[in-house]
């Protein structure tokens, strides 16, 4: 078989395409995003556990510090040094921690907060040292630390080298918050203090000592060598760990472009608001100097519970997004593969069903020739053969239908061809009927001039006059309806054609107990019809109503304007028993009726949906069992 796009082989075999390629990218899609996800979720747990981390080795060094001022609060010739006034005793022993420690400043205070001495400045003392921190040592003996923004003046009494240390140079950084230059002085201190007291508990003084962070790398490095094991990837850091003062980047293992730590940068605008304004940690992607991260961001508190730096880890992004496009294309890769296979495994099972379809085609081009093969060749045993059994039923049915057609139109001829002539004696009497008519009329009129007005026989002859002049409207209309002419189009009004309708039709014996109710609108205007094809639709269908009341109802006819006042609409109303529902589909198809063969042949509401459409206009019905049925005809203004 020759390829053809628009045949059915064809067709079959690309929805076959179709349909696993649809569903080899929905799995696809799915997969991605749920991998995608599940990648995602992966660093996220991982920041958020590094975070963790990261904020216990901070705390670690803190509380370094402060096992320092515990054990050196202990020592006992400090106590009697402090207590004999022996300033040059402590110094000795401040200095020889320091060196051992590695810390920025160690000092000692008096109850009273009074500098009693100072490791790396000997010659500043007498001084008072005051801050939340010490003060809570100092009230409740207790030793404790915390992490505390110290000014220039005060780096430099403890350490006259942490002012300069502390300097950094603030740089305008993309999406910062509050852009600023210039250098900042003030440094990020973790701090540590604790009491000296006498054997009776009193307090002699107290011992406080702190690290500066502002370039100290020291921190941020045993992060990233503890929590990210100096992991790498395409040569770059996987993790990285940074310390804020407030905004500013003071300690950091971020490498700018030429491979410098990226100090004196500031925090993006979202962190400074999540973490700083609100004090709450923050996870996201972000792009730091010059890599996409997976980071996370911890407020860093001082003593009285005011967020005064940020602690940020985070995890190098594209290690996770090659992993993802690895898998995309992983998966990308399957679908095609999957429906190349299909589609030589679909081309060769539609050429099975095709073929079948085939012998079929041919029986429906024989029957279009008026052929009728006696029997359709199938072999296969499925849902083709069932198709080709239905089909030769359909053709025997066909074959029966078609030859009862014949039998009916040959009936339904004879039977127009009857009514044709009893039409015509109609129309004949009813001319006949009109001369005597005229004749009682005249007289009739004659007669009620000579009679005086309180006559007891005007009363009569008006009554004679009304009757006559009643049956001449009827024979007039009668003569109407049967006059044989060509469609003609004018200008008519819907009203006055529904009365003289009615009119026509309420004398025969079946309106006797019918009631008719009119709504018609006054300012509907004339309309382009044929008045006489109109009024024989009105007929069919006033007639069905009145039949199916069987004689004993209301009927309603109304006139009214539809929404866009583009058309008139014609309702007519019955409260006979309603139409079932399966046969509110074949009501207007030729031939269906539910009347007694005596009654009709089922051609009346298609006749009249052929004028209807031919004026452009639509007809419909609505009904529901045992609330009768409502007819709509809808005709162009």
């Amino acid at each position: 078989m020759l390829f053809r796009f628009n045949s059915l082989r064809t067709k079959l075999a690309l929805s076959y395409i179709l349909a696993v390629g649809l569903v080899g990218i929905l799995c696809s899609i799915i997969g991605i995003v749920t991998i995608n996800q599940g990648i995602i979720n992966q660093a996220q747990n991982r920041v958020s556990a590094d975070l963790n981390s990261a904020s216990e080795i901070y705390d670690q060094i803190a509380n370094q510090v402060l096992n320092v001022c515990r054990f050196t609060a202990t020592r006992f010739f400090l106590k009697k040094a402090i207590l004999e006034k022996r300033n040059r005793d402590v110094l000795e022993e401040l200095t020889r921690v320091l060196k051992t420690e590695k810390l920025d400043f160690l000092s000692v205070i008096d109850g009273e907060g009074i500098v009693f001495a100072r490791g790396m400045n000997h010659n500043k003392f007498n001084d008072t040292v005051l801050n939340p921190l010490i003060e809570y040592v100092i009230k409740t003996k207790k030793p404790a630390f915390s992490t505390e923004i110290l000014p220039a003046e005060v780096l430099y009494k403890e350490n006259p080298v942490l002012k300069q240390k502390a300097e950094i140079k603030i740089i305008p950084t993309v999406r910062a918050k509050y852009q600023r230059t210039g250098i900042e002085t003030s440094g990020l201190t973790i701090m540590g203090a604790a009491p000296v007291l006498d054997d009776n508990e009193n307090l002699l003084g107290v011992v406080y000592a702190g690290k500066l962070i502002n370039n100290n790398f020291d921190i941020v490095d045993r992060i990233k060598n503890t929590v990210f094991m100096n992991e790498q990837y395409k040569g770059k850091d996987i993790g990285t760990s940074t310390i804020f003062m407030k905004d500013l980047r003071v300690s950091t293992n971020v490498k700018n472009v030429d491979g410098t730590r990226a100090i004196g940068t500031l925090i993006s605008k979202e962190v400074y608001e999540a973490v700083l304004e609100k004090g709450q940690t923050w996870m996201a992607r972000a792009f730091v100097v010059k890599d996409w991260y997976i980071t996370a961001y911890k407020p860093i508190k001082n003593f009285l519970g005011e967020t005064i730096g940020v602690l940020y880890v985070g995890i190098l992004e594209k290690k996770y997004t090659d992993m993802r496009n690895q898998i995309v294309l992983f998966f990308m890769g399957l679908t095609i593969i999957a429906m190349l296979a299909v589609t030589g495994f679909s081309y060769l099972l539609s050429g099975t069903i095709t073929k079948s379809l085939g012998e079929i085609a041919r029986a429906a081009r024989e029957i279009g020739k008026g052929n009728f093969p006696e029997k359709i060749n199938i072999t296969t045993q499925d849902e083709i053969a069932d198709l080709a059994k239905a089909f030769q039923y359909m053709i025997d049915s066909i074959k029966k239908r078609d030859e009862e057609l014949k039998r009916y139109a040959q009936q339904t001829i004879a039977e127009a061809e009857r009514l044709a002539i009893i039409g015509q004696l109609a129309a004949g009497v009813a001319h006949e009927i009109n001369n005597p008519l005229t004749g009682i009329l005249l007289y009739c009129d004659l007669m009620l001039k000579n009679f005086p007005d309180d006559s007891p026989y005007k009363k009569n002859l008006i009554r004679i006059n009304n009757e006559a002049q009643r049956c001449k409207t009827i024979v007039k209309g009668l003569l109407d309806f049967a006059r044989e002419k060509k469609p003609e189009i004018k200008r008519a009004s819907i009203n006055e054609l529904i009365e003289s309708t009615l009119n026509l039709l309420k004398t025969q014996a079946i309106f006797l107990n019918i009631t008719t109710k009119l709504e018609l609108e006054n300012n509907l205007p004339q309309i382009n019809i044929d008045p006489g094809q109109i009024q024989q639709v009105l007929i069919n269908i006033i007639m069905n109503a009145v039949e199916a009341m069987k004689g004993y109802g209301v009927l309603k006819i109304k006139t009214e304007f539809s929404e866009d006042k583009n058309f008139a609409i014609i309702s007519i109303s019955d409260t006979g028993p309603g139409i079932k529902p399966e046969h509110i589909k074949k009501i207007f198809e030729p031939f269906f009726t539910t009347k007694e063969a005596s009654h009709g042949v089922g051609l009346g509401l298609s006749i009249s949906k052929r004028i209807i459409e031919d004026h452009n206009g639509t007809i419909e019905v609505h009904s529901e069992l045992g609330k009768g049925a409502t007819f709509k005809i809808k005709l162009p203004i």
